[in-house]
């Protein structure tokens, strides 16, 4: 695996949208002020026209220009690592544009977006054999102040930190708009994780019905046990948005065989999270993965809180979605957890080696190897 150089002091941060771009509100004046923060640390920048268009099908401009700006900004000797502007829904055209042969003979940098991003970060590692950033997309840095994921988003990208740690409280009602664009998270709900071994829960989950009873009434739900023992597994760790992985699936930008034979010995960690999936197409989706022979060599999940967390459709919940599919590998599931659509998210570095420690809390100590 190639892991790039880190973010120095008075470097420069390239920016590119091979998805959307901010051109809407609140965005644009996020991405703006994001700029503007990221020019008061220190850093210079590096922008490309197609932050600024909308003028392509899903994406911000036209699949062959997107393909060439972001060659170019990875090639170029200018920027030394990259953003994303915008998650999306259409990168897969730009990557089916995209000159990977020519990527391979470049010098690694890192890459950071998320979710149609996915398109990237999770082919860099499987086809480039390169490490990428699984983080949130440059807007996210307009924010004021900054939530303390942006900075561990930040520590992880400038090399200061290699264990990153979750949240206690995550947003499920953003604030922001076009009036309030700079808002914060809101911070509403207590994180709680559910682990199962196997088909066996290892800290019970609530089932749907007892989560909207409880809602409807209006009272609490039960106490989650704590863990005795804290859960600890280690193994490669790669994924990303699982709406966009089926979509790779069995394509010609499908290496996961062979990405995942190579790394067999370290075992792989899957990190999974979801946008637009209903709970019903989470299964799906798992099952076209599973039987494609993705999680052969797998060593452990971690799945993030699904963007449409805690809905139901013919007894199909994001719990039983998950562990039907995958109990049978009687490997470590973590669910709801800081990754994802419902921020804060942890930052995960796609390709290392993660040592991963569960409590009431998920920590992540990565190894570059």
């Amino acid at each position: 695996m190639k892991y790039p150089k880190f973010l120095e002091n008075g470097g420069t941060i390239g920016f590119t949208a091979p998805s959307l771009g901010c051109t809407t509100e609140p965005y644009k004046s996020c991405f703006r002020e994001a700029l503007s923060r990221f020019e008061e640390l220190g850093y210079k920048t590096e922008v490309t026209p197609n932050c600024y268009m909308a003028d392509g099908i899903g994406i911000s401009t036209d699949p062959k220009e997107c393909a060439k700006e972001l060659e170019y900004i990875y090639s170029d000797d200018k920027s030394d690592v990259i953003i994303s502007v915008g998650g999306g829904e259409l990168m897969c055209d730009t990557m089916a544009e995209l000159d990977f042969e020519s990527l391979k003979k470049c010098a690694p940098k890192w890459y950071m977006g998320y979710s149609d991003n996915t398109n990237f970060t999770f082919l860099l590692n499987t086809v480039l054999d390169t490490a990428s950033i699984y983080a949130p997309c440059a807007p996210s840095f307009g924010m004021k102040p900054w939530d303390k994921s942006l900075q561990q988003d930040m520590d992880i990208l400038t090399g200061k930190t290699d264990s990153v740690k979750g949240f206690d409280m995550w947003e499920r009602n953003s604030v922001k708009s076009d009036v309030n664009p700079y808002a914060p998270y809101n911070l509403t709900e207590a994180k709680r994780l559910y682990i199962y071994k196997g088909n066996t829960p290892v800290v019970e989950a609530p089932s749907p019905d007892m989560i909207n009873n409880a809602e409807e009434l209006n009272i609490p739900l039960p106490e989650v046990k704590k863990l005795s023992t804290p859960v600890r597994f280690k193994g490669r760790i790669i994924g990303g948005c699982l709406d966009t992985l089926i979509t790779l699936c069995g394509t010609r930008f499908d290496r996961v065989k062979e990405f995942t034979e190579k790394y067999k010995d370290d075992g792989i960690i899957w990190f999974l999270e979801s946008c637009d999936l209903s709970m019903l197409q989470i299964r799906r989706g798992l099952f076209q993965l599973k039987n494609a022979g993705w999680f052969n060599h797998a060593n452990g999940f971690i799945f993030g809180r699904p963007y449409h967390f805690n809905e139901t459709e013919i007894g199909v919940s994001e719990y039983n979605a998950v562990v039907s599919v995958l109990g049978e590998f009687d490997k470590y599931m973590i669910l709801d957890a800081d990754i994802g659509h419902l921020p804060p998210a942890i930052p995960i570095i796609s390709g290392a080696v993660a040592d991963i420690t569960v409590d009431d809390n998920i920590s992540i100590q990565y190894i570059y190897e």
